[in-house]
């Protein structure tokens, strides 16, 4: 799938489509931000809030902008931004403003390979009815409301399962990620969480 693409995609509301954007740039972009705030935490952060904001005005992206320039022109925006408002007096040089970004992207891309292969994984050892309903929710895009008329089951049900799904591949990708990659795995379940949250608040009509 081609950057401008995943963008559209996303632009249309699809998930599966931003979890590729996001598992595929998040550490790279956290290295990214780090040369600026010099801080993991915040870096995470602030990759986080770009990331997570992008969803939130999906309908609202310029799907004419290759999707890693975007990216790393908000990461740098945002990095600034921190800067100024925690009034930290750096000096910044050209060359970290103008940090090659294929080099850093090349190192991190293998990396989302992985996280997708212990995804799926985590998504097969689900039982069986668990799993049923978390696709129907995660790649089907189905809301609760669906999923239990389609299941004959109640939304409350569909619920819990979901909740014990997102819980079962948090703890799954604590214990099967190498340490490095452990963050961006378990912001990746916690962007499941908002989206979810987000798409069933929408359609609770």
């Amino acid at each position: 799938m081609s950057g401008n693409e995943v963008l559209h995609r996303i632009q249309q509301g699809n998930k599966a489509a931003f979890e590729q954007l996001f598992t595929e740039n998040f550490s790279v972009l956290c290295a990214y931000a780090n040369h600026f705030v010099n801080d993991l935490d915040a870096s995470q952060d602030i990759v986080q809030d770009v990331l997570f904001h992008l969803w939130e005005i999906k309908e609202q992206l310029p799907i004419d902008i290759p999707p890693r320039a975007l990216l790393f022109k908000s990461v740098q925006n945002k990095c600034l931004n921190h800067i100024k408002h925690k009034k930290v007096e750096e000096k910044y040089s050209e060359s970290v403003l103008n940090q090659p970004q294929n080099i850093m992207y090349e190192q991190h891309i293998s990396e989302s390979t992985t996280l997708h292969e212990v995804l799926r994984k985590g998504i097969d050892m689900l039982p069986p009815e668990r799993k049923k309903i978390f696709i129907m929710q995660r790649y089907d895009e189905l809301s609760y409301k669906e999923i239990a008329e389609r299941l004959d089951i109640s939304v409350k049900t569909v619920e819990n399962q979901i909740g014990k799904a997102l819980q079962f591949l948090r703890n799954y990708m604590q214990s099967h990620l190498p340490t490095s990659m452990l963050m961006i795995g378990l912001l990746l379940v916690k962007f499941f969480s908002f989206i979810i949250g987000v798409f069933n608040t929408s359609n609770c009509s």
